[in-house]
């Protein structure tokens, strides 16, 4: 389990309890009475829950054991402020708190310091997307995500919704490889890409080296690259512009990139 480690925070994650809805009903029913026994009770026998969530986030390159505690934390929060008065699930009320406890460690903790205001406007954005991905089967614009926003009373100009959706985009390192040859050992980061451009001559050769390889791409791979890198336009404003998908610009934009550094190499 997760990269083979059996063991997170010194528990031994294959031998962790899961809870029946009937005993959590009754261990509820008694933390209510203040039964403190019960509330430990609660806690180590929804840990299996903890540990499904924080493998959505698995892939941020977060230690596992990090995520894990900051997903208990909102359990016990779950745990403690659970109305046992209402009809619902423990799970169903617990699940949103651990998410929304790992999300603000994630956010609090991004190596680039984005405003608070424009963090909750991007989570606030990256629900109303998810929403309506599931409701309409599709990738929606930034204008409906505008409209979904608004109605919850989140009033957002599409500029604020772009610009806060591009500010939580995880940075890349300047020694992240962009090529490499395995029979050559030979790899190129983008530290190898940044150039001097005070060299006229230099300048003028990659420009017609660019120009070249823009002139080979397809129509449409020619323009989702001038949208792209020459207007500063996000993938989805491009995907609405041009009328497909934003995961299809995603393809069309690698793939031309990935044809274009082949001219230069």
């Amino acid at each position: 389990m997760y990269y083979n480690k059996v063991e997170i925070c010194g528990i031994n994650t294959s031998k962790l309890r899961t809870l029946s809805d009937e005993e959590k009903k009754e261990l509820l029913d008694r933390l209510k009475n203040g039964d403190m026994a019960a509330r430990r009770e609660l806690i180590d026998g929804n840990l299996r829950l903890v540990l499904s969530i924080i493998q959505r986030f698995s892939n941020r390159g977060e230690n596992l054991d990090d995520l894990f505690q900051v997903g208990c934390i909102g359990l016990i929060k779950a745990v403690d402020n659970f109305n046992t008065d209402l009809d619902v699930k423990f799970s169903t009320y617990a699940v949103p708190m651990i998410i929304g406890e790992v999300r603000r460690y994630l956010r609090d903790n991004n190596s680039i310091r984005v405003s608070r205001s424009m963090r909750d406007i991007a989570y606030k954005a990256l629900q109303a997307r998810d929403f309506l991905a599931k409701a309409n089967a599709n990738e929606p614009s930034i204008d409906e995500i505008a409209a979904r926003l608004a109605q919850t009373g989140e009033n957002h100009s599409r500029e604020e919704i772009a610009q806060a959706l591009e500010a939580i985009i995880e940075p890349i390192s300047l020694f992240e490889p962009v090529y490499s040859d395995s029979s050559s050992s030979d790899t190129v980061y983008i530290m190898d890409q940044i150039s001097d451009l005070s060299c006229c001559d230099e300048a003028l050769l990659e420009d017609i080296s660019l120009s070249e390889a823009l002139r080979k791409l397809g129509e449409r791979e020619r323009r989702i690259i001038d949208m792209r890198f020459f207007k500063g336009k996000t993938q989805t404003e491009i995907a609405e512009e041009i009328g497909i998908s934003q995961a299809q610009v995603s393809r069309l934009e690698k793939n031309a990139l990935e044809r274009m550094k082949k001219q230069f190499i």
